[in-house]
């Protein structure tokens, strides 16, 4: 694993990097893009955080880098102002199916008075930190697979199976404009893919860490109905009782699966969590709120989050029965934010065994790339890789980050260059050796 603290005995080689740091810290925006990290930075300062993401810039920037390559270009706009990138590098054999490396446009807010540098500057330190907001999430993938296609291209290589890789939007609020359009279009099906590689997440470790499933998220709504009465009052059935009551029954299947958790006994993403996210209830008052009066109504909303593996019908049973039920005055609202099944009826999965062969070849280049891969795992958040799963394609979630701060949504997102450099080496063996993968040919 290439990092320069690994190298004391070459102090040109680390001054030269010292050097490359500086200039390019110091640089000003619209400086020359003759290196990988200038061009990340430039990816990294358009502003596409939501509410109101820009999404025509940085389009553009990547269809002009792409271009620069020789790659063909598409811009999709299944929804207005909301464009899907797709680009192309055509392969010797078009009866194979492709391959798909997908990443998201957007990123979530930041609050620039909680950063150390602003979010969108991409301020590379003397250390080598590239803090910006996008930095893990997931702008590094989507320069790093155009920079190794572009090592690729300067060796004469020639993939043997077509390569797409997908720009989407919306994805950090949903992917139902984004992704999920994508994959339903034409225009998808028309691509024939295979497989596909999406974003996963930094590993603390020195081992990269692999997805073969996201949990699947839902809103719940419960909402408790009863008699008002005088503050001073003790009776059964009251709005803010009932949902107390709730709540307490919630809390207690929450701890049982948290204690599966802490005993060692199941990861945090295979296990179903709740967490209460807003309480609403009480008669406001010019000064805050009515202290003599018991409300009506109340109102609580939870997150939660379902592993593949869990059957939705026996979640909706327990709220109906247990934790909102119509004899307590209680109704509740599921939101479900995405798949559960794909269209065979079977969970979200992609085998990570023998009958998948294409985790044959994603293990041998990782391996081939010097790196080592973590235990796979289930992405304990959702990803617009399950709207890929969703059709039954074999689909990873996958980013090269080692030995980093998982820091995606948190304040000072960063990414050092040398992790940054050394992605790029692992897709270059990936994108390689998936290309060439002939022997599944139906697949």
């Amino acid at each position: 694993m290439f990092n320069d603290r690994h190298f004391p005995l070459l102090p040109s080689l680390a001054l030269l990097l010292l050097l490359l740091r500086l200039t390019l810290a110091t640089s000003p925006p619209q400086q020359d893009l003759e290196t990988p990290i200038a061009r990340f930075q430039k990816y990294l300062r358009f502003n596409t955080a939501h509410p109101n993401p820009n999404y025509t810039a940085p389009v553009s920037f990547l269809t002009s880098l792409a271009q620069s390559l020789g790659l063909k270009t598409r811009t999709l706009e299944f929804v207005p102002n909301k464009p899907t990138l797709l680009i192309t590098w055509q392969g010797s054999n078009p009866s194979l199916s492709s391959l798909l490396f997908n990443s998201h446009l957007d990123s979530v807010p930041a609050e620039p008075s909680k950063w150390t540098h602003p979010p969108f500057s991409a301020t590379l330190t003397p250390e080598g930190k590239i803090f910006a907001r996008g930095a893990q999430d997931d702008k590094c993938i989507a320069i790093q697979y155009l920079e190794a296609i572009r090592n690729l291209k300067a060796r004469n290589f020639v993939p043997t199976r077509t390569i797409h890789i997908s720009f989407v939007p919306d994805e950090e609020i949903g992917g139902i404009d984004g992704a999920d359009k994508f994959v339903k279009s034409n225009e998808f099906k028309d691509l024939d893919v295979g497989f596909v590689l999406d974003e996963g997440q930094a590993s603390v470790k020195d081992e990269f860490r692999v997805f073969y499933a996201d949990r699947s998220p839902w809103n719940l709504i419960i909402k408790a109905r009863g008699v008002p009465g005088h503050g001073s009052r003790m009776y059964d059935n009251g709005a803010m009782e009932n949902l107390m009551n709730s709540i307490e029954i919630i809390n207690r299947f929450r701890d049982s699966q948290f204690d599966v958790v802490k005993a060692g006994k199941a990861a945090n993403s295979e296990v179903i969590s709740v967490n209460p996210v807003f309480l609403k209830a009480g008669i406001p008052s010019p000064t805050g709120f009515v202290m003599n009066m018991q409300p009506s109504e109340a109102e609580a909303g939870f997150d939660l989050r379902l592993p593949p593996t869990t059957d939705p019908e026996l979640v909706k049973k327990r709220i109906a029965e247990e934790w909102a039920p119509a004899v307590r005055n209680m109704t509740y609202e599921i939101i479900e934010k995405g798949p559960l099944r794909d269209y065979m009826g079977r969970p979200l999965m992609t085998a990570i065994d023998d009958s998948n062969p294409w985790w044959s070849v994603f293990k041998q280049a990782i391996a081939a790339a010097g790196g080592k891969l973590a235990k796979p795992e289930i992405l304990s958040s959702t990803t617009d890789a399950r709207f890929m799963r969703q059709l039954g394609i074999p689909t990873f979630g996958f980013s090269p980050m080692t030995n980093t701060p998982i820091l995606l949504h948190d304040h000072n997102e960063f990414l050092k260059d040398t992790i940054f450099l050394r992605g790029i080496e692992v897709y270059e063996h990936i994108i390689r050796a998936l290309s060439s993968f002939e022997e599944a040919g139906s697949v």
